[in-house]
């Protein structure tokens, strides 16, 4: 929901997805996927009545279904990896809203995920079809995840602008706050935009750019204060292993950077991503995503 992620149109539909293959590895955050639709018909979703926006703003209304994937550093062994990340897999429905106010530059989003954590999200049938299908090693271990437990995040982000030089660079200061059963977190950083491109925090404007074309960049420090995902779900604690509290990396950095060519209802961007570790016994990880929209 960044302003690099802009798509200043009535309608649209975009696929995300991101996998650690583009980075030659098979670890930790292995795989997402996500399906994104926006229509100003959504307004009228009970759960859109729920979402906090900037008031005299025209905002942008959405869902999505998300799919993500966590594996240890190996997936050849049906024994658990003490001290490794857990197996874990995600499934969520999520309503969005995306607001921004155009005189004093600043952009608030908000949304609320629902779903479920564990073997419901189907993450080995997923990930096996996939290993199979590129003829890769398939997983072992799956048997050990996280068990299923609900899903239940509200989310919400800040932006303002700093800096900017015409249509061609842009600074903001960006800010994250996440609350529920998935996980808890605050997030601060920066982010920028540089080429040619139209102004994020303005809707509609007069003559816009068919073409555009700029490179993005981000870094932010995140703030943990649960994480299902390596914890085990809030309310169901029989997984076979998770990670402790005290393991947990209480602050992590994440450098995100890429590439966006918009051009007239098409929209591609790329990007590669960096996390600090975020469990003491961890290290570092990388993975690429890609994206694809088609507005209407």
């Amino acid at each position: 929901m960044s302003t690099f992620r802009n798509i200043d149109r009535k309608s649209y539909f975009r696929l995300y997805y991101d996998n650690d293959y583009f980075t030659k590895t098979d670890e930790y955050y292995s795989q997402g996927v996500g399906f994104e639709y926006l229509h100003h018909s959504l307004k009228r979703f009970f759960l859109s009545k729920l979402l906090l926006k900037i008031r005299e703003s025209v905002p942008q209304y959405g869902i999505s279904m998300n799919h993500m994937a966590y594996t240890p550093t190996s997936i050849r062994s049906d024994a658990i990896l003490y001290g490794d990340r857990p197996f874990a897999a995600c499934i969520s429905f999520k309503t969005f809203l995306i607001s921004a106010d155009s005189i004093k530059k600043k952009r608030v989003s908000s949304a609320i995920s629902v779903g479920m954590i564990g073997s419901a999200a189907f993450g080995e049938e997923i990930q096996t079809s996939i290993h199979r299908w590129l003829k890769n090693v398939l997983p072992k271990g799956w048997q050990n995840q996280v068990q299923n437990d609900v899903i239940l995040n509200y989310q919400l982000n800040f932006e303002k602008k700093l800096v900017s030089a015409r249509d061609i660079f842009l600074l903001n200061v960006a800010a994250e706050a996440r609350a529920g059963t998935l996980n808890d977190k605050l997030a601060g950083g920066f982010n920028f935009m540089t080429g040619h491109f139209n102004d994020p925090y303005q809707r509609g404007t007069i003559n816009k750019k068919r073409l555009q074309y700029y490179i993005f960049g981000q870094g932010r420090l995140n703030f943990i204060g649960y994480d299902a995902t390596m914890q085990g779900g809030l309310f169901n604690r029989r997984s076979p292993y998770t990670i402790s509290a005290g393991d947990i990396s209480r602050v992590t950095f994440q450098a995100d950077a890429g590439i966006v060519v918009n051009f007239k209802k098409l929209f591609l961007s790329y990007t590669q991503s960096w996390l600090s570790k975020e469990f003491h016994a961890g290290h570092y990880h990388r993975w690429g995503g890609i994206s694809l929209g088609c507005s209407f």
